[in-house]
């Protein structure tokens, strides 16, 4: 392309005292290479060290609690044995000079008894995702029907995140993404369709919102708020998720986090991941109206759009999902106007265990095959 518009996306940009080298974002992306210990290794190092051509790299979704979790073989990051693991990504990646944020999650009913002694997964509500199947540790099994949380349950909920935040700290992470995006336990809270709450925490948007209100507060308290950014997807249909109040939720939850001083909002924009169809999307236009903070859109970007959406100033940072599964070297076939690897087999994604199949033995432009 055209150098004029090819120095958009790789000018520095701060974040929070960090120097991002260009405006490229590694996306949050599960990949499920922990093991059973959900405790990060090498591998995972490699990983993200092949990657770290990003001006910023935000980790796959990272449970804060046993109660947390619903995907086979993602790490954690509620031990102490599992932040010495993350350390080793920590360390490997700031060798590179890039900062690395840690996503951290809770699945809520898009989990599975299967994962919690037979137990029933938590959610807002007893409202069943409606979905083919959820993959556990004994196959494929149909969604269950979560039970709601009790009120006194959540204060304890808040806690894990606040103390997964100094874990990811003492790791060596450089902030956190809170996840309240694509149907997880803080989408669910935030939505009407999953929210059918009476109490403190559902009801009205100003009592959905609380729980993410709270987890941003202790996840701010146990770092800075200028370490703690927040992923939303309004336009989502992932898990489920899609409520007619989406943008009346969204733009109230966005000027919440307004007055937070956060270190950034990373809005899933795109339709790539399913689009509810329940009226217009929320673009991030709509976003920078009621959020003047810095701003990620993601979700089926290309190099292209990226551009014109940094160039035009509706976007600071574009993060990329996909391509950079396959694509190590994204930033640099971006920057050098390389084709991209499109030949991926998707089946060994998530393959599991500690497998470098279909994660780390893709080949950067310059070493493919000639």
């Amino acid at each position: 392309g055209d150098t004029m518009t090819q120095k958009q996306l790789f000018t520095p940009f701060e974040l929070s005292g960090l120097t991002l080298e260009n405006r490229i974002v590694l996306a949050p992306m599960t990949r499920a290479r922990a093991g059973e210990g959900r405790v990060p290794n090498d591998l995972m190092a490699e990983y993200y060290v092949q990657r770290a051509g990003a001006g910023l790299l935000i980790t796959e979704a990272t449970v804060v609690s046993e109660q947390g979790i619903g995907w086979v073989d993602s790490p954690g990051i509620y031990t102490q044995a599992q932040a010495e693991g993350w350390k080793l990504v920590t360390d490997a990646v700031h060798a590179t000079g890039t900062p690395i944020f840690l996503q951290l999650w809770h699945c809520g009913r898009a989990s599975h008894s299967a994962f919690h002694g037979g137990r029933p997964a938590v959610a807002p509500s007893a409202v069943k995702l409606d979905g083919d199947h959820v993959h556990t540790p004994d196959g494929p099994k149909p969604y269950e029907t979560p039970r709601a949380l009790e009120t006194d349950e959540i204060p304890a909920i808040v806690a894990d995140f606040g103390r997964a935040t100094e874990l990811a700290r003492a790791a060596g992470f450089d902030g956190v993404e809170v996840h309240a995006a694509n149907g997880y336990l803080l989408n669910q809270f935030l939505e009407s369709k999953t929210n059918r709450r009476t109490d403190r925490y559902g009801g009205s948007i100003e009592k959905r919102f609380r729980l993410l209100g709270e987890v941003l507060e202790a996840a701010s308290n146990a770092w800075s708020s200028d370490r703690v950014g927040v992923r939303l997807s309004p336009n989502g249909s992932f898990n489920d998720m899609g409520s007619p109040d989406y943008r009346e939720t969204f733009t109230y939850t966005a000027r919440q986090l307004q007055s937070m001083g956060l270190a950034y909002l990373h809005l899933v924009d795109g339709l790539a991941f399913g689009f509810h169809e329940l009226g217009e999307p929320v673009t991030l236009e709509h976003a920078r109206e009621v959020y003047n903070g810095t701003l990620i859109g993601s979700c089926g970007y290309d190099f292209e759009t990226a551009e014109a959406a940094v160039g035009r100033g509706a976007a600071d940072l574009i993060a990329f999902g996909r391509p950079f599964i396959n694509n190590p070297d994204l930033p640099a076939r971006f920057a050098n106007g390389w084709p991209l690897n499109e030949d991926f087999d998707m089946s060994t994604w998530y393959s599991g265990g500690d497998g470098a199949k279909g994660y780390t033995d893709f080949p950067t432009y310059d070493h493919r095959d000639r």
